[in-house]
C-alpha cells in the first residue's frame, strides 16, 4: 500500500510542478519575445484568431513551455516514485500531451507549430525526464 500512495504523490507532484513550470515560462514568453501589436492571448474568444498574427518566434516559448514542463513533471515523478518510475514519467507526458490535443482541437494553431509541439515536446521529453529522473547504476 505505501507503494502505491507514493506513486500517486509522485504523479500529483509531477502534474503540479510540470503546470508551474509550463505556466511560468508561458507567462514570461512574452516579456522576453514581445508579442505583435494588437495582440491579446488573455481572451479566449479572440485567442485563435490571435494565433494567426503570431510570428515563428512567438511559438518558442510555448513549445519550452511544454516541453519544459513535462520533462520537470517527468522527472519528478521518477525521483518520487516508489517502482515504475519510467511508466509514471511516460504517464504525466501522456497526461500533457492530452492537454496538449486538447488545446489544439478547441484553438488550433499552424500546423508545423502543432507537428512540432505534439511529436517533440510531450512524450520524448517525459522519457528524458524519465530516464534522467531514475538512481544511477554503479558498475
Amino acid at each position: 500500500m505505501a507503494i502505491l500512495v507514493r506513486n500517486v504523490f509522485a504523479v500529483l507532484a509531477g502534474i503540479v510542478l510540470g503546470s508551474v513550470v509550463n505556466m511560468g515560462i508561458v507567462t514570461i514568453g512574452p516579456l522576453l519575445i514581445p508579442l505583435p501589436e494588437g495582440v491579446d492571448l488573455s481572451n479566449m474568444e479572440t485567442f485563435a484568431e490571435n494565433l494567426q498574427r503570431l510570428k515563428t518566434a512567438n511559438f518558442i516559448a510555448p513549445w519550452l513551455a511544454h516541453a519544459m514542463g513535462t520533462f520537470a513533471g517527468a522527472y519528478l515523478a521518477s525521483k518520487l516514485a516508489a517502482s515504475h518510475k519510467l511508466a509514471l514519467a511516460i504517464f504525466i507526458g501522456t497526461f500533457f500531451l492530452l492537454g496538449g490535443i486538447t488545446m489544439v482541437l478547441m484553438v488550433g494553431g499552424p500546423v508545423w507549430f502543432i507537428v512540432v509541439d505534439l511529436l517533440g515536446a510531450y512524450l520524448p521529453m517525459a522519457y528524458v525526464g524519465g530516464v534522467l529522473g531514475q538512481p544511477k547504476k554503479l558498475q
